[in-house]
């Protein structure tokens, strides 16, 4: 009886590890995003950008952003940023000083007025970036010009 009871619960406690089913395979091709990239130009908001999100796998997630004008500037102290320009062009400010530094949506997150100091990229269609954790970051985008990245977020840790 208690063979049989042990038996029971292994098969109940690994069923589900081993009929859980693995992370989809996901390909976004060039001209899905560049599809994505025209249809989010016509949904700016407010904060002169428009976003989805390609996927979300729990602990990282894919998203597109479209940007027309400068986002406010932003740290994540457990989240790694990693950009892959697709469209457009701008500038990447990274490190300095926040100003207005505020709570954002979550713990450890923060969003600000502007960057004081900090390093200048100048970005282009092609080119991947690395933002580490903790590092205050802001996007650039001239007058009349779009920046659009696909953003895939990582925990840290």
């Amino acid at each position: 009886m208690k063979v049989t009871f042990a038996l029971l619960v292994a098969v109940l406690l690994l069923a589900p590890a081993l009929t859980a089913e693995p992370p989809a395979l996901a390909v976004w091709k060039a001209a899905e995003l560049k599809q994505r990239d025209a249809a989010l130009s016509g949904k700016i908001g407010p904060d002169h950008s428009a976003r989805e999100t390609l996927a979300d796998y729990e602990h990282h997630r894919f998203r597109l952003l479209y940007r027309d004008a400068d986002g406010n500037p932003e740290q994540h102290d457990s989240i790694i940023d990693v950009v892959i320009v697709q469209s457009g062009e701008g500038t990447l400010v990274v490190g300095g000083t926040m100003i207005g530094k505020r709570a954002g949506g979550g713990a450890g997150e923060y969003i600000g007025t502007s960057l004081e100091g900090g390093e200048r990229r100048v970005l282009g269609a092609g080119d991947v970036v690395h933002i580490p954790a903790a590092i205050p970051h802001s996007f650039l985008v001239p007058k009349g010009q779009h920046l659009t990245y696909v953003l895939v977020k990582f925990p840290a840790k």
